[in-house]
């Protein structure tokens, strides 16, 4: 009796060790599918390098990227229904006011940039320009600058806020309607739209993400901060800028309110591949992952921040999120 009661130990034993590795095994599981993001246009290079290395350790998903301004982004979701699984944003704002809360539950801000003037060393006066200058090179009549939509692009809308500031800061009363008024022509639907206008020589100087710049290894002018939306110590001032762009429904007008650019994302709550896009998520906010990969395309982390809408932060994700 001795005997069968050891040997009936034993097999209960390892059947339990079976089945402890079987849900081991079954809580480590690759994930796999359609990994469906949408996503400002400077993101598109960092976020590549971040799919490309989230792929390694995960083969089995296939992630489809679309890049286009970020209310843009956001639209295709809203109006047209398109299915998504996570939305990155150049401006964290975009989500609050157009996903939250019919689309999506919650918000995590992971990276800074600031805005610049950028140029190569075709552009006309590159020799001359300087942060006391630019402004009066910018207006020459020979000089073609480019600037991205701001109802379709955050960068769009930030240039008009930094060029509202630029005329306190600079004591230039309507330096923003003398810039709006030149080069209309020359407005692209996102800001990276505007990289091909500059390498073929069609525009001389674009507004830009520094991060893009740096990415492509172009020429760029640093603004002061009390202008290039990057400085939280500038919080207030930049607040003082407003911009209106195209709302929800036709005629509606949404107004934006300067203030640093924090770049955002969320996972939406009809998402067709959850189990994809929080691995991903995860990814991304792990500072020796995604975050690093983030830094190194000049974009810097500012994980973790407050985020609205705690209690329904997925628990993954939590640990990347301040209360």
């Amino acid at each position: 009796m001795k005997f069968n009661t050891v040997i009936r130990l034993l097999l209960f034993s390892a059947l339990l060790s079976i089945s402890s590795y079987s849900a081991f095994c079954q809580s480590n599981a690759k994930v796999n599918g359609d990994l469906i993001i949408f996503h400002a246009g400077s993101l598109s290079v960092p976020l590549k390098e971040v799919a490309d290395e989230f792929k390694k350790a995960n083969p089995g998903v296939n992630i489809m990227m679309e890049a286009a301004g970020s209310v843009a982004s956001a639209r295709k979701i809203t109006d047209l229904g398109k299915p998504c699984d996570i939305m990155a944003s150049a401006d964290y704002a975009v989500i609050d006011n157009m996903l939250i809360p019919k689309f999506a539950d919650w918000n995590i801000k992971f990276a800074g940039n600031e805005l610049c003037v950028v140029y190569n060393e075709k552009s006309r006066y590159s020799e001359k320009i300087n942060a006391k200058n630019w402004m009066n090179i910018l207006r020459q009549p020979d000089v073609i600058y480019g600037r991205s939509d701001p109802n379709a692009d955050p960068c769009g809308y930030r240039t008009l806020m930094m060029l509202q500031l630029a005329e306190k800061y600079y004591k230039r009363p309507g330096l923003q309607k003398q810039f709006t008024g030149k080069d209309q022509a020359y407005m692209r639907p996102k800001e990276t739209d505007l990289l091909a206008l500059l390498e073929t020589g069609s525009v001389d100087y674009i507004f830009l993400y520094r991060s893009v710049a740096v990415q492509h290894n172009l020429k760029y002018l640093i603004l002061p901060d009390q202008i290039n939306l990057k400085n939280p110590a500038f919080a207030a001032e930049y607040a003082t800028a407003k911009v209106d762009i195209n709302g929800k429904a036709p005629g509606e007008k949404v107004t934006m309110t300067g203030e640093p650019m924090i770049y955002s994302f969320t996972i939406l709550r009809d998402a067709p591949n959850k189990a994809a896009a929080l691995a991903f998520a995860e990814f991304l906010l792990n500072k020796e992952k995604g975050q690093k990969i983030m830094l190194k395309n000049g974009q810097p982390s500012v994980v973790p921040m407050k985020v609205g809408n705690y209690d329904k932060v997925p628990a993954s994700l939590k640990p990347f999120v301040k209360k």
